[in-house]
């Protein structure tokens, strides 16, 4: 019988607890390094499909913190009464409308991924396109000392994109999570203490 190459041990595990997604173990992974979700926050989730980053978040925020996601999918069973969801592509959301809608937040989650071609230098290009609309919203909605974790696959563009992001934040750090697939080119940059100019 041919092994499903999907079914490796962290979505297993993810099975195992519950979790609707194995990218839950890259966000635990980041959150346990670096302490970007605290009790209270306020999170916004680009690209919250299928939920896992969702579920994290608003366990840990706790019944006083919100979590708003922001996908085309909703993600199944979650019912929480401090999640919002947002149907929206965030390619497209106007700045404006988040600025009234969901306000300022304390950290930026963003898993976003293009669906990938195979070519490379198009799969990089599209994540990169991504990334930079997530930094925008980031820019825009966070509070100061606010957090922004990102996902982008290496390529070109990404040592300009760093560059672009650390004069926003106080640190910023490249970080490859174990449970990322043997063979994936992502990445994720981990942007904290925001500063306001």
């Amino acid at each position: 019988m041919k092994k499903n190459r999907w079914q490796d041990h962290y979505a297993l595990q993810a099975k195992k607890k519950g979790w609707l997604a194995r990218s839950i173990f890259k966000l635990e992974e980041l959150d346990s390094k670096y302490h970007l979700l605290h009790q209270g926050d306020r999170v916004l989730d680009l690209g919250c499909y299928p939920g896992s980053w969702t579920q994290y978040s608003l366990k840990k925020v706790g019944s006083k913190g919100e979590v708003i996601g922001i996908d085309l999918n909703k993600p199944k069973s979650l019912n929480a009464p401090n999640f919002r969801f947002v149907k929206a592509d965030v390619l497209k959301v106007p700045l404006e409308w988040l600025d009234t809608h969901i306000g300022r937040v304390n950290v930026v989650l963003s898993d976003l991924a293009p669906r990938t071609t195979g070519v490379k230098s198009a799969d990089a290009a599209r994540s990169m396109e991504l990334a930079q609309r997530a930094f925008e919203i980031a820019s825009r909605l966070l509070e100061r000392n606010g957090a922004f974790v990102c996902k982008v696959f290496e390529g070109q563009g990404l040592q300009e994109f760093r560059s672009e992001i650390s004069g926003h934040f106080t640190t910023i750090r490249a970080i490859r999570p174990k449970a990322v697939r043997k063979g994936s080119r992502e990445i994720y940059l981990i942007a904290q203490g925001k500063i306001f100019s």
